[in-house]
C-alpha cells in the first residue's frame, strides 16, 4: 500500500506540476502567438482571448482535481501508514488549491465580464476603464500563476523526497544510519 500511495502522490504532483507549467509557457503563449494573428486577423485579440477564457476554465478544473487528490493522498497517508500530516505541505497544498479556487471561480469571471466590457461596452469611457482593470487583473493572476507554480515544484519535490531513511541510511548505505 505505501509503494502504491507513494506512486499515486508523486504522479498527481508531477502532472500538477506538469500541467501548470505547460499551459503557462506552452499554451498560453500560442493562444496569443503571431500564428494564431495571422489566422485570426482582424479580430486577433477579440477570439484569442476568447479561446484562453474556455483553455482556463479546463485549466482550473484540472487544477481542482489534482488539489483534491494531493489532499486526498494526505489523508490516506495518516490512515493507512499512520503518517503525520506535514504542517507545511498540507497548507502549501491547500494554499495552492485555494488559489486555483479563487482563479477559477472568483477571478476568471471578472476577468470574462471585464473582457465583455472592453469590447462591447456602452461608452469609449466603460471600454478604457474595462481594458485598465482589465490589464491589472491580468498581472495579478500572472503573479498568482507564478506562485502557483513554485509552490508546485516545492510541493512535487516533497513528495518525491525519500522520507524512510531508506536513501542514506538503508541497506545500501548502511554506514549513513542516525
Amino acid at each position: 500500500m505505501s509503494v502504491f500511495l507513494r506512486i499515486v502522490g508523486i504522479v498527481n504532483a508531477a502532472i500538477w506540476f506538469g500541467a501548470a507549467t505547460f499551459f503557462a509557457a506552452g499554451v498560453v503563449p500560442g493562444v496569443f502567438s503571431q500564428d494564431l494573428h495571422k489566422l485570426f486577423g482582424d479580430g486577433y485579440l477579440y477570439y484569442s482571448g476568447a479561446v484562453a477564457l474556455v483553455m482556463f476554465k479546463r485549466f482550473f478544473v484540472l487544477q481542482y482535481i489534482c488539489g483534491t487528490v494531493a489532499l486526498l493522498h494526505f489523508l490516506a497517508e495518516k490512515l493507512y501508514l499512520g503518517k503525520p500530516f506535514s504542517r507545511i505541505g498540507t497548507a502549501l497544498v491547500l494554499a495552492i488549491l485555494g488559489l486555483g479556487l479563487i482563479g477559477g471561480f472568483w477571478l476568471q469571471p471578472k476577468m470574462e465580464g471585464l473582457r465583455k466590457d472592453m469590447y462591447f461596452g456602452a461608452t469609449p469611457e466603460l471600454k478604457e476603464r474595462a481594458r485598465h482593470s482589465f490589464g491589472v487583473w491580468h498581472g495579478v493572476s500572472e503573479l498568482a500563476n507564478l506562485l502557483v507554480i513554485g509552490g508546485l515544484l516545492v510541493h512535487l519535490l516533497r513528495v518525491a523526497r525519500q522520507t524512510d531513511g531508506a536513501r542514506y541510511g538503508g541497506v545500501l548505505f548502511p554506514q549513513f544510519r542516525g
